[in-house]
């Protein structure tokens, strides 16, 4: 059985996170879903600290199997290969036009196949540019998530002005946000 990994700072999770999560159940057939907690993210600051990520992805994701990871992503996908056969990492196109440089690629997909979530309107002459730029193409697959645009930082500052973020997250996030008043000035 395959194993989907999904990983990312989820500060907050959000609707767009469990559309690509169901989207990816539904298209590559995966039972098994992983998702990884990053707790330290190298290209971005968080708002809040792990354990509080760790609660919000917890609630937006109750199907899956919530884990905190600290490695970088060809140290997490080959442990995760040693631990479970077969592992197909999930991430964005957003985040695929960056892959070539990440820290290395190669070891990446020679311990996972690579899933990109593409959604209509992205462009995928991008995608097809960043695809020939890496070692081996016949690990990565496409998948389609709806048009959703939603962002943690756009839900972080909605919370921050004081307007409502419930058609964004999912409710048992919302309500985290609420009782712990996270994401306010």
């Amino acid at each position: 059985m395959t194993v989907g990994l999904f990983g990312a700072s989820f500060d907050p999770p959000h609707d767009g996170h469990l559309a690509l999560v169901a989207a990816a159940r539904e298209q590559l057939g995966l039972a098994r879903i992983v998702v990884l907690v990053t707790v330290r993210p190298a290209y971005k600051r968080v708002a809040t600290d792990a354990e509080t990520r760790l609660a919000l992805a917890r609630a937006a994701f109750p199907g899956c199997e919530i884990e905190t990871e600290e490695s970088t992503t060809d140290v997490t996908v080959r442990d995760a290969e040693a631990r479970f056969g077969e592992v197909v990492f999930l991430i964005g196109a957003d985040q695929f036009v960056d892959f070539p440089t990440w820290h290395d690629p190669d070891a990446v997909l020679g311990h996972a196949r690579l899933a990109v979530a593409t959604r209509p309107g992205y462009a995928r002459e991008r995608l097809q540019e960043t695809l020939a730029r890496v070692s081996r193409p016949e690990r990565v697959l496409f998948f389609e998530i709806p048009a959703l645009a939603i962002s943690s930082r756009d839900i972080r500052a909605r919370v921050a002005r004081g307007e409502p973020v419930g058609e964004l997250v999912p409710p048992a996030v919302a309500e985290l946000i609420r009782a712990r008043g996270l994401y306010r000035p």
